[in-house]
C-alpha cells in the first residue's frame, strides 16, 4: 500500500512540511498539527505494510538501533527518579521521535534518490524563506545591516535559523541537481543559504558550515570538492577581514564556562542524571542558563553517563554506516549532514526529547536520513556487479 503513488505523495508532503513549515507555519501549534496529518498518520497506516523494510534496516543496521533502543528503555527508567512536570508527557514524546525515525525507510522504499529530490526541494524552499527574512529584517523592518538577521516563523532567531539553514546549505551542496536549469535555482539558492548564515553572524552555524565544507575533500575525493574546500577558505579570510569586529565582538559568549558548569552538574550524579525532561538551569559566572548549550553535556545531565554513552555509539554508528556509503551520492551527503550537525550541536543544541523544532535538524534528522542507506550500498553494490559482469 506504502508503494502507490497517492501513498508517496503524502509521505513527500509530510518531509517537505517538516522541512518548511518550521518557517512558514504561522504557530508552533499548527507545525505540530500538520506534522501529525502528513508525517505521523501515514508512519503509522503504512508500518505494518513496510515490516520488511523494517526487518531489512533492523539486521543491517543493527550498530545503531540497538544503542538506540537502549537509549529509549534508560530514557524511560529515568522516569522513575526524573523531576519533570508531567510525566506522561516524555513517553509521548518518544513515540514521536521513534515514528519518525520509522518514517524514513517507508518514504525512500528502497529508493535513496527519492529522499534526495525531496531534500533538494526542501533546500530551496528554505532558500526562498531565508530571501523573505532577509528582505523583510533588513528593508520593511529597517534593521541596520550590522543587526543580526532572523529567520521566519519558528526560526526567528539567529541561532536556530543559522543552524537549520546552515545545514540546507550542506545538504543543497552535496546534493547538486545535474539538469542545467536546475542547477541555475540550485546555485542561486545555495547562495542565499549562504548569504544568510553570515547575516545571522551566528558563530556556531558558521564554523560548523566553514569546516565541513573544508573537510569535503575527505570523503568526496573529487576536484569539485578541493575547489568548493579552496573557495570555502577565500571566503572565511574575507569575513574575518572585513568582519573581524562583529566576530570578537561577543567574546565566547560564557561557553567555556558553561561547560565547566555543566561538567560539574553531571559529578554530582553521574549515573542517573536528573532524569528524562527534568527541568534544570546552569549557574556560571553569576547567571542563570536555561540549558548546556551543548547536546552531548545535556544528555549527561538528563541521562547520566549511560544515557550520554548509548547517545554517543547511536551517533557513532550513524557516521560508521554512512562511510561505509561514501562513494555514493547518498552517503556523500549523510556524511556532510551528520558532520555540521555534530558541529553544530557542539555549541547551542540542547533539545533531544523535546516535541519537533529547530533542534531535530541537528539531531534526529541525520538519523533518520541515516536510515536510508541500506538501500543505498544496495544499489551501489549492484551497479558494480553489472559494470564488472559487462
Amino acid at each position: 500500500m506504502h508503494e502507490k503513488r497517492w501513498a508517496q505523495a503524502w509521505m513527500t508532503m509530510g518531509l517537505l512540511w517538516f522541512l518548511l513549515a518550521i518557517a512558514i507555519a504561522p504557530t508552533n501549534k499548527i507545525y505540530q498539527q500538520g506534522l501529525v496529518a502528513l508525517l505521523w498518520l501515514p508512519t503509522l497506516a503504512f508500518a505494518w505494510p513496510a515490516r520488511a523494510r523494517f526487518a531489512e534496516l533492523f539486521y543491517a543496521q543493527r550498530w545503531i538501533y540497538l544503542p538506540l533502543l537502549g537509549l529509549f528503555a534508560w530514557s524511560l527508567i529515568s522516569l522513575a527518579w526524573s523531576g519533570a512536570t508531567d510525566i506522561t508527557r516524555e513517553p509521548k514524546r518518544l513515540l514521536y521521535i521513534v515514528v519518525f525515525l520509522l518514517f524514513f525507510p517507508i518514504l525512500a522504499n528502497g529508493q535513496p534518490n527519492r529522499v534526495i529530490r525531496i531534500m533538494q526541494w526542501g533546500g530551496v524552499g528554505l532558500a526562498i524563506t531565508a530571501l523573505i527574512a532577509i528582505v523583510r529584517f533588513y528593508g520593511i523592518d529597517g534593521n541596520a545591516w550590522s543587526a543580526r538577521a532572523e529567520g521566519l516563523g519558528e526560526l526567528a532567531h539567529p541561532i536556530l535559523g543559522g543552524y537549520v539553514i546552515g545545514l540546507a546549505a550542506v545538504w543543497l551542496l552535496l546534493w547538486s541537481p545535474r539538469t542545467r536549469p536546475t542547477q541555475a535555482v540550485w546555485f542561486l539558492a545555495l547562495m542565499v543559504l549562504g548569504v544568510f548564515v553570515l547575516l545571522s553572524q551566528s558563530r556556531g552555524a558558521g564554523l560548523a558550515l566553514f569546516f565541513t565544507v573544508l573537510a569535503m575533500p575527505i570523503w568526496c575525493r573529487d576536484h569539485r570538492s578541493r575547489v568548493v574546500a579552496g573557495a570555502a577558505l577565500v571566503v572565511a579570510f574575507l569575513a574575518f577581514w572585513f568582519f573581524e569586529s562583529f566576530v570578537t565582538a561577543r567574546g565566547v559568549s560564557y561557553r567555556p564556562q558553561i561547560l565547566m558548569a555543566s561538567l560539574h552538574m553531571i559529578s554530582e550524579r553521574p549515573w542517573t542524571g536528573l532524569g528524562l525532561g527534568s527541568d534544570y538551569r546552569v549557574f556560571s559566572s553569576g547567571i542563570y542558563f536555561d540549558h548546556a548549550h551543548n547536546l552531548f553535556s545535556h544528555v549527561a545531565i538528563e541521562l547520566g553517563i549511560p544515557g550520554l554513552l548509548l547517545w554517543c555509539a547511536v551517533w557513532l554508528g550513524v557516521l560508521r554506516e554512512a562511510w561505509k556509503a561514501r562513494d555514493t551520492l547518498y552517503g556523500k551527503g549523510t556524511i556532510g549532514i551528520w558532520l555540521f550537525s555534530t558541529l553544530a550541536m557542539q555549541f547551542d543544541a540542547a533539545s533531544m526529547s523535546g516535541t519537533p523544532r529547530a533542534e531535530w535538524f541537528i539531531s534526529w534528522l541525520p538519523i533518520g536520513l541515516a536510515s536510508v542507506l541500506v538501500w543505498s550500498r544496495a544499489k551501489s553494490g549492484a551497479c558494480d556487479k553489472i559494470s564488472r559482469s559487462s
